[in-house]
């Protein structure tokens, strides 16, 4: 019986969850589930983890429109020991070896979504050619490399540099891109590695070369998934990450809101005699009309001063609007306090670089479902509609759903 293996950690120093955070409408680790799910060879997924909010969003896969694919996942768990920030991916599966019975077992790394099922295919054909141990997934590149020696003199590695290949008669090296590794479950117990032995390299795509590791990595990849035609059907049950659970909400006082790209598309729109104007969502007022009802203050806060969003706010009947507001942690921070209401018992809705460290700051922090990725990341939630669609109407349903 042949396994995939995904180890998946809540801890991540760099980006907190990311295995769950959404990229191009998904929590990562669908991504390369779906892709161990797809292949023919494999028999059956193991997601392991140390959270419950991560098992919870995998087991959510297998409720959507794809339920058959994902028929193959069992979510399991991890010790603490194999998910600390100093263990390697080596212990973990070790630890799996252990426990489950496989003749063959394929490990995935969750932080490589550009990773496809037709790649795994063809990483166990490889498998199965003779005198074959181990596979590993690689991709080419042709740059030219170079060392310096004690003295600082440099020279290059791999190649003449009196007689410089031109790129398409260079062959270049090839370099793990940490997609997928297969090989026994004896040779793992044995060698206690992930590759051993005869060890066969698969070629993938030159774009899979990148891996999530950082922030600034999410911009990369989801530009290269468009780019690949790497998408998922529409299924807002698996849109982002499972909502927490009504009691994990924690009580909210306070609601505020950027205006564009929350209570807006972000769109700008004028008409022939240059007045500017703004799209809004009637379902948005309501939400705060309901919030309202509560006791709980609403308000915008906003880098913007223009009158349209005055008269908005004045049709709402919000509590507050700062407007022009250049530092919005500040902001927030002011107009809790004015009111006795501690962060920790704030919402705030943003979608850009410049709400990061406001929704980082505050108990509720959300991010529309198109948001900046670094407002995604930040987010505590992140909405299942993008701004203008209702954001607000959404959020507050949450916020009143868990009073």
């Amino acid at each position: 019986m042949n396994v995939a293996f995904i180890p998946v950690r809540g801890g991540s120093k760099s980006i907190p969850l990311k295995n769950i955070k959404p990229i191009s409408g998904r929590p990562l680790v669908y991504w390369t589930v779906r892709a161990a799910c797809g292949c023919r060879a494999i028999d059956r997924v193991y997601v392991a983890t140390d959270s419950d909010k991560i098992r919870e969003t995998v087991e959510a896969f297998k409720k959507g429109v794809e339920a058959e694919l994902f028929s193959k996942v069992t979510v399991i768990g991890r010790s603490a020991e194999s998910a600390c920030d100093t263990a390697s991916t080596e212990s973990a599966m070790l630890e799996f070896a252990e426990a489950y019975d496989f003749d063959n077992i394929v490990l995935i790394q969750a932080t490589s979504p550009l990773l496809q099922a037709e790649d795994l295919d063809r990483g166990f054909e490889a498998y199965a050619k003779e005198d074959t141990d181990s596979v590993l997934s690689v991709v080419r590149q042709k740059r030219f490399h170079w060392a310096e020696d004690a003295e600082g003199i440099a020279s290059p590695t791999n190649y003449d540099v009196y007689n410089r290949p031109r790129r398409q008669e260079f062959d270049g090296y090839l370099v793990e891109n940490g997609a997928f590794y297969i090989c026994s479950k004896e040779d793992l117990l044995r060698s206690k590695n992930r590759v051993s032995g005869k060890i066969r390299a698969v070629e993938m795509n030159e774009d899979t070369f990148f891996e999530i590791d950082e922030p600034s990595d999410w911009v990369i990849i989801e530009a290269l998934m468009k780019k690949n035609g790497i998408a998922a059907p529409e299924d807002v049950a698996v849109l982002t990450e499972p909502a927490a659970a009504s009691s994990e909400l924690p009580e909210i006082r306070m609601f505020l809101t950027d205006c564009d790209g929350c209570l807006t598309d972000g769109g700008m729109y004028y008409s022939e005699f240059g007045d500017e104007l703004k799209k809004f969502n009637t379902r948005d007022g309501m939400g705060f009309a309901l919030l309202r009802e509560r006791g709980i203050v609403t308000g915008i806060v906003t880098s913007e001063s223009v009158d349209l969003n005055r008269r908005r706010a004045e049709k709402l009947k919000l509590d507050i609007l700062e407007a022009g507001c250049k530092d919005k942690p500040a902001a927030i921070r002011r107009l809790a306090e004015e009111r006795g209401i501690p962060l920790s018992e704030v919402c705030y809705v943003g979608d850009d670089i410049n709400d990061v460290e406001a929704l980082r700051m505050v108990g509720y922090g959300c991010a529309p479902a198109d948001a900046m990725p670094a407002a995604r990341e930040a987010a505590k939630y992140v909405t299942k509609t993008k701004g203008g669609e209702s954001v607000i109407r959404e959020v507050a349903d949450r916020i009143l759903a868990a009073k």
